[in-house]
């Protein structure tokens, strides 16, 4: 890796429009006051890095499942999975992520499969971190089946600033572990829900890297 890429990290596409519209503001600022540019400097920025999507380099061993985010786990607690996805009504172990404003915000699928089901819910947008957020929020869920047959929710939470759930899959196409799935704007949160039987293999307070840090194993 040469020295510029360890600080210059790619940009997702969905981030383009967002930076132009600050640096616009920016040159805008400038006009008025330099004090006032050079602050709109660093939020572009910001914005610029916020949209980052780096190379990750993902486990390759069989029955791991993956953080699908960057972020920190806030919750870890049995609950049954939202109504939209159509699963038993079962309660499942669900390991949130909050990423805040200064984590990369693209995700990635937690396991290999295809895609069965994705349900997008209108809703609140309430602190990321709050355990209601899961209920009350806007959210998208995406349940992935694997080569066993078996079934793994993942629901993007939109937060109090994110306004906007990116989901790039559609039911019936496959998807690779580690395989960039979804983006959302601003702040914002992941739920995995873990298969009957399977344990976490991380805490409440761990940091997470998307692609990269194991969640549980499959066959442990």
């Amino acid at each position: 890796m040469k020295m510029h890429e360890t600080f210059i990290k790619p940009m997702h596409p969905e981030g383009r429009k967002f930076v132009a519209i600050f640096a616009l503001v920016t040159l805008a600022l400038f006009m008025v006051w330099d004090v006032l540019g050079w602050i709109g400097v660093g939020l572009t920025v910001w914005c610029y890095y916020f949209f980052r999507d780096p190379a990750r380099v993902t486990p390759e061993r069989p029955g791991l499942i993956i953080s699908p985010a960057d972020g920190i786990v806030s919750l870890i607690e049995p609950v049954v999975p939202p109504a939209e996805l159509g699963l038993p009504d079962t309660p499942l172990t669900r390991v949130s992520v909050f990423m805040s404003v200064f984590n990369c915000h693209v995700n990635r699928a937690p396991v290999a499969g295809t895609i069965k089901t994705v349900a997008y819910r209108p809703g609140k947008f309430l602190n990321a971190s709050l355990d209601k957020a899961s209920e009350d929020n806007e959210r998208n869920g995406v349940v992935i089946e694997m080569a066993d047959g078996r079934l793994l929710p993942v629901v993007q939470i939109a937060g109090l600033v994110a306004r906007r759930i990116v989901c790039f899959v559609k039911p019936g196409a496959a998807i690779g572990r580690g395989e960039r799935f979804g983006l959302i704007r601003f702040g914002s949160r992941l739920d995995v829900y873990l298969p009957q039987g399977v344990a976490p293999s991380v805490r409440v307070g761990q940091t997470m890297v998307a692609g990269e840090t194991v969640i549980a194993e499959l066959d442990q």
